[in-house]
């Protein structure tokens, strides 16, 4: 496995397509320039040792030598121990609501943002136990598959958004069986399936659902975000979300629904408000679940590679040098001894 113990300078990546954008930029002006002096065949004939493609090889195997120095800075390892590690803990699964409804601000600083939080915060208590990240709205589907990797699980839980699922609604139903099957196939360990929704636009099903996940030793936890009085539902320009008859349309937190579900899956319904009461209430409930031993795969000792990307980068530098931004001499004095003769 290869990681890179300073990624923090692989931001430093960011200046290759802006180099390429301004390489182009002068490459246009120069065009520009010299279709003003004469006809381009004509002034071809007149430069024949002009290259057009060297200019083009050296350029893109210098920005290659500095992606490989970026990287030999960000110090890159690779994992040369597999270790299998038992570990007592819960395994949970983490089903986060992304309809549009969850971006209104009656939790600040909105719905989705409050439950990220919220969700980052139960990461960091955890220890020894495992998590899965499964977003959903009309559909759903697994972000994160379970893991003990909490550094990737915060790391996928920024990057969640409602743009990733396309199909509106808030399928609970849905996203409990996806959840379900997401476990691992380990007896003995306490299983959560924790649903962190507004239950705005219930397709329908989710109690059935939450029943199937107690028949198999799953407890069903629902976090209720946002104001059961309604909130308006921010449109991304300034304004809110209007329906056909042009009212704004008010999202409100179903927590009857809500209720209902956590008492069918054997779990309890936590109300998510500006407070940290939600966040203390959940973890005790998680304690409570039994720990059983969980088997984690984990990389133990890394070994530096900046030798192999030192040796690409001189390998580049020197085709660099080696390629000469006008044609090859020695061609060109071949041709011009076969002219003579």
């Amino acid at each position: 496995m290869l990681r890179f113990q300073d990624s923090i300078y692989l931001w430093l990546l960011l200046i290759l397509p802006v180099m390429a954008m301004v390489r182009f930029i002068v490459w246009r002006q120069r065009r520009s320039k010299l279709r003003k002096f004469g006809d381009p065949e004509l002034l071809k004939q007149l430069m024949p040792d002009v290259s057009k493609y060297r200019p083009t090889v050296k350029f893109w195997l210098l920005m290659s030598a500095i992606a490989i120095l970026i990287c030999m800075i960000a110090r890159p390892q690779m994992g040369t121990k597999v270790s299998h590690e038992k570990r007592n803990g819960i395994q949970a699964i983490i089903a986060l609501d992304i309809s549009n409804s969850m971006m209104a601000e009656d939790v600040m600083p909105s719905r989705l943002a409050k439950s990220k939080l919220l969700v980052e915060n139960m990461v960091d208590h955890f220890n020894n136990d495992k998590v899965g990240l499964v977003v959903f709205a009309g559909d759903a589907f697994v972000q994160l598959p379970i893991t003990s990797d909490y550094v990737s699980a915060k790391m996928f839980l920024q990057n969640i958004e409602p743009s990733l699922i396309a199909t509106q609604g808030t399928d609970i139903a849905k996203a409990i069986t996806l959840s379900e099957s997401s476990f691992t196939q380990q007896d003995k360990v306490g299983k959560a399936i924790i649903v962190i929704t507004d239950g705005e636009d219930h397709e329908g099903g989710a109690l059935e659902a939450a029943k199937d996940a107690r028949k198999k030793g799953i407890n069903v936890f629902i976090l209720g975000v946002g104001d059961p009085k309604g909130a308006p539902i921010p449109d991304g320009n300034g304004g809110y979300l209007k329906d056909n008859t042009g009212q704004t349309v008010m999202s409100a937190l179903n927590e009857q629904m809500c209720q209902q579900v956590a008492e069918a899956g054997s779990g309890t319904y936590i109300h998510v408000d500006n407070t940290n009461e939600a966040q203390e209430k959940l973890n005790d409930e998680l304690t409570k679940l039994q720990s059983g031993e969980t088997n984690s795969v984990i990389f133990s000792e890394y070994n530096e590679q900046f030798q192999a990307f030192g040796l690409i980068l001189i390998f580049l530098l020197i085709a660099e040098i080696c390629v000469l931004e006008s044609k090859n001499p020695l061609v060109k004095n071949v041709r011009l001894f076969k002219k003579k003769k």
